[in-house]
Formats: structure tokens, C-alpha cells, sequence
């Protein structure tokens, strides 16, 4: 059990929403999340933390591969179905899913990726699965992603933190040149 405060630290957090999905053997499911993550700049690398409780852990063990669905700010539905266990819903609601190359996805979302693992790192209730992203496609890119955090909840990413046309970048970089100059 994690500390009260621990988690409530922890709870500030705010990360996109997926469905991650895999299949094999004519099985599909799929399960929300909200721990997927880019990992590298230089290749199209993605890392997924998943529970071996999870029925979507063995598939993805059996096939390999996983699909990533970029879920938008209005597809709350989508990502509370899936966030349930398969056997509550029976996985009945099909015009959630659609499966392409024996995967499946959840349609209209911001973009689909499709993913090969190459390493698997146990944790002590998780399993990460590292796996190179080997095909996308773009969906509704310009929409806000439907974002989530314990503390707040289920939120739509849509304000914009900077102004528009402001590099603070060049700020800062404009005050330490300032600075190292007063130096010399």
C-alpha cells in the first residue's frame, strides 16, 4: 500500500489516456491507461507498463505486439468502458473496437499506433513492455487529448500553458547570457 502522501504527491501526475489492445489467436481486449510513454527521441520507441492480472498481459506475451489508441477529450466513454475488467462487459460494446491485421483499436481516437516488443522488464506488480511503434495512423490529430490524473481526474488538455508565438526558451537563454555577462 502506498503512503497517504506518497500518493497524493504522486496524484498530481497528469498523463494521457490510451487503450492499449492486443490479440491472438482470434482473441482481442483491450484496457485503459494512462501509463504509456515515448521513450526515445531518436526512434519511435514506446514503453507500456501493464498488470499480469490484466487479460491483455498474456496476449501481448503470446503475439508480441500491442496497439496503442490516443484517446480524444471526448471519447470519455470509450475510456471508461475500458478501464473496467473485460468480464464486467463482456466486451459487448463493438462499435468500440476495430481490428486491423488481427489487432485491435479503438476507432475515431487521435491516432492508432501498432507496436513490436523487443524487452520486457519485470517490476513488482507491472510488467514494462519496451516495444519499436512499426505503423500509425492518424486520426483526429487536432482534437485535445483526453487527459487523467488521480488527484483531479478525467480532464480534456486544452488550455494553452505558453502565449502562442513566445519562446520563454529564448528568455531564459536571453537572461543567462545577461547574467554571464554582468559576470565578466
Amino acid at each position: 500500500m502506498i503512503d497517504r502522501k506518497i500518493k497524493r504527491c504522486l496524484g498530481q501526475m497528469s498523463k494521457g489516456v490510451q487503450v492499449v489492445g492486443s490479440g491472438h489467436n482470434g482473441v482481442h481486449r483491450l484496457y485503459t491507461s494512462h501509463w504509456v510513454s515515448q521513450v526515445a527521441f531518436e526512434e519511435p520507441i514506446v514503453m507500456a507498463s501493464v498488470s499480469p492480472k490484466h487479460e491483455t498481459y498474456s496476449l501481448i506475451v503470446d503475439s508480441g505486439r500491442f496497439t496503442v489508441s490516443v484517446l480524444a477529450g471526448d471519447q470519455i466513454a470509450e475510456g471508461q468502458y475500458f478501464s473496467y475488467p473485460g468480464h464486467k462487459f463482456k466486451y459487448a460494446l463493438t462499435e468500440f473496437v476495430e481490428v486491423r491485421d488481427g489487432l485491435p483499436y479503438v476507432p475515431n481516437s487521435i491516432a492508432w499506433l501498432n507496436c513490436e516488443v523487443f524487452k520486457q522488464t519485470s517490476m513488482r506488480d507491472h510488467e514494462l513492455f519496451f516495444a519499436e511503434v512499426t505503423d500509425v495512423r492518424e486520426g483526429r490529430l487536432k482534437e485535445d487529448p483526453l487527459v487523467y490524473s488521480s488527484l483531479h481526474g478525467w480532464r480534456i488538455a486544452s488550455t494553452r500553458a505558453r502565449q502562442k508565438n513566445v519562446s520563454v526558451r529564448d528568455q531564459l537563454l536571453e537572461k543567462l547570457a545577461n547574467k554571464t555577462g554582468d559576470a565578466g
